[in-house]
């Protein structure tokens, strides 16, 4: 018996290693040495940044073009920032008419840069565009997309106005929350003609890209264990990545808990749009690229002012980082770090009003306001916890929970509690 015990536990272990080898076969199916050599590695835990990429392939192409690389070029780039730690991803469209310097390449739209040397040289063009490094990276072609969708049940996403292009995607959907099968949602991240009198469409079409993904990644992490690997593993038929089954259970896992609707970030690449040589191309807009990376390197929003996304109430969005949190529910604590910034023309004020809250039990710091304020306003960033908090630098400052409310990135995110002085407190 004990013998035949064995035998049963070791086939089992054969079984699963099979198994999973069988699906780490199927994720690295395209993923070679010299991207691998591109990818940077991170200690466990700290925030990482991973390339995503959609690629124009799929079958029809593929019998007319061939399925060779340099046949194709990204017409999705999204640079994602990932943090465990904090429970926090950010995704970052690119422009696919972006204009880069590639060197000996010359300068180009940044999404030849697959055509001219596949996933590691689009690595690269990304990593020097953005000024990060990029450790992981994911790329599905458009002819796969929908089985992604549809294998997790489809995806649930709210459009603030109709969406028809049945010509170009084939898609006819209404505005507000429905549920999108994989084909809907394939034209749903195809279509830019919809959004004509809009405007670029390239760009509304971005924002609806970063919407889908997070209701994807909102889906899967609802599942339970089993379920998600089984998953895993058929979505392995629709995506080559360096990652393994194991290392995406593992994320899965550490993101269990996501709040997809407040912590997970949407911008893109700020350009203008120029004829160069008989070309469209976007131009980026150097300053405020940097500005944008350095916020999203800090684990802040891509934005640091929400009219700043003007695709905003047109395309999707990722939720709007407003608290659900019931004020009239808590009970005012005193205790957590703060950020008072003056916003006045008063003079050390920020530091007069820290000072009474480190006297509350309060850990404050002060600084100044980028511009001018006429109203105080407390933000918090966090839970309820953090709202309970906010509530009692109110009373500590005098002033009424209509003054508090939940931070949407547009402050700093390492204190639990930030206050913007206005004119009508500097009293």
């Amino acid at each position: 018996m004990l013998i035949a015990l064995v035998i049963v536990i070791a086939a089992a272990g054969t079984a699963v290693a099979l198994y999973m080898n069988d699906i780490n076969s199927r994720l690295s199916a395209g993923i070679d040495s010299s991207l691998k050599d591109q990818l940077v590695t991170v200690q466990y835990d700290d925030p990482f940044y991973m390339l995503l990429l959609g690629v124009d392939e799929d079958d029809e192409r593929d019998d007319s073009w061939g399925s060779s690389q340099a046949n194709y070029r990204s017409d999705t780039i999204i640079l994602a920032r990932i943090d465990p730690k904090n429970q926090k991803i950010t995704l970052v469209s690119i422009p696919r008419d972006t204009m880069v310097d590639m060197g000996d390449n010359g300068t180009q739209k940044i999404n030849a840069a697959y055509s001219i040397g596949g996933a590691s040289y689009m690595v690269q063009i990304v990593s020097q565009f953005a000024g990060v490094d990029i450790s992981h990276y994911a790329e599905l072609n458009f002819d796969q997309f929908t089985s992604i969708v549809d294998t997790i049940g489809g995806i649930e996403v709210t459009l603030p106005v109709a969406v028809s292009d049945m010509e170009h995607a084939g898609i006819d959907l209404p505005a507000g929350t429905q549920t999108l099968n994989g084909a809907d949602a394939l034209g749903l991240c195809r279509s830019r003609h919809a959004y004509d009198s809009y405007g670029g469409g390239d760009f509304y079409r971005a924002a609806n890209q970063r919407m889908v993904i997070a209701a994807i990644v909102k889906k899967v992490l609802a599942q339970d264990p089993a379920t998600m690997a089984t998953t895993v593993s058929q979505l392995a038929n629709s995506v080559s990545t360096d990652l393994s089954v194991t290392d995406i259970l593992s994320l899965a896992t550490q993101f269990k808990d996501l709040d997809v609707d407040n912590n997970v970030y949407s911008g893109q690449t700020p350009t203008d749009s120029q004829l160069i040589n008989s070309i469209w191309y976007e131009v980026p807009e150097t300053a405020a690229w940097t500005t944008m990376m350095q916020r999203v390197d800090d684990g802040e929003t891509p934005y640091s002012d929400a009219s700043q996304d003007f695709t905003a109430g047109v395309a999707g969005s990722i939720g709007s980082g407003s608290s659900d949190t019931d004020l009239t529910t808590l009970d005012a604590t005193y205790s957590g770090s703060v950020l008072v910034l003056n916003g006045t023309s008063t003079s050390g004020l920020a530091l007069t009003k820290a000072n009474a809250l480190n006297k509350a039990g309060f850990t404050a710091t002060a600084g100044n306001a980028d511009s001018k304020s006429s109203t105080t306003a407390i933000y918090y960033n966090g839970d309820s916890t953090k709202a309970a908090e906010a509530l009692g630098v109110a009373d500590t400052l005098g002033l009424d929970s209509s003054v508090v409310s939940k931070n949407s990135g547009t402050y700093s995110e390492k204190y639990d509690v930030v206050v913007v002085l206005g004119e009508d407190g500097a009293g």
